[in-house]
């Protein structure tokens, strides 16, 4: 399977969000938006889970998902998240991990912040965006069962307070940057890349 081959189901109950998501996607035609729950969709192999850095699923979206997917599912997490980052995944990084459910079979668990805080002026929306798509890029790479299309919440906007314009800008930025690698690496490229996101600095 080719990564042009994946569908992003951006997800969200939020109106204004998914309006930021229109803009901020536009032209991109592996991307559909809907105003709506998560699980209310019917067709999605992976589901995105923007929690903490140790795993705690019991608020916000994550506390949906655990009651959608059932409690074992947090525990799991919790165990890849002791034996694969010593008790706490850092913001920047995601992992893939099955779910046991028959329609929907896998989760990437994609910290947004290390506990539950406000995020508005940092970058952690992008990194969290870019790790779950680098998550799902070696799953495919390595895995007999691919991830054909990820179900993705807004990220950052609800504990982490994080401006649904910002939000929507930095998940997409991530999304194009990832389908657009450089050749190669300099400055000016690091430079440009980074005054885009406009965040993560002092």
């Amino acid at each position: 399977m080719q990564l042009t081959d994946l569908q992003l189901i951006l997800v969200d109950p939020i109106p204004e969000l998914c309006e930021q998501w229109q803009l901020k996607f536009e032209g991109q035609s592996q991307v559909d938006i809907i105003n709506g729950r998560f699980e209310d969709l019917s067709q999605y192999d992976c589901m995105v889970s923007a929690g903490n850095s140790f795993g705690l699923m019991d608020g916000g979206v994550d506390g949906a998902i655990t009651r959608y997917f059932g409690l074992d599912l947090m525990d799991r997490v919790q165990t890849c998240i002791l034996q694969h980052f010593r008790g706490e995944q850092p913001v920047g990084t995601a992992f893939i991990i099955e779910t046991h459910h028959p329609q929907h079979p896998f989760l990437a668990h994609t910290p947004t912040m290390r506990v539950p805080m406000p995020i508005a002026t940092t970058d952690n929306v992008y990194q969290a965006m870019w790790a779950m798509l680098l998550a799902i890029w070696h799953h495919n790479q390595s895995h007999a069962q691919p991830i054909r299309s990820v179900a993705c919440p807004g990220l950052g906007t609800a504990t982490g307070q994080m401006p649904f314009e910002r939000a929507a800008k930095q998940m997409a930025l991530a999304y194009k940057n990832f389908w657009h690698p450089p050749e190669m690496i300099s400055w000016p490229f690091a430079i440009t890349r980074h005054n885009a996101i406009g965040a993560g600095g002092g």
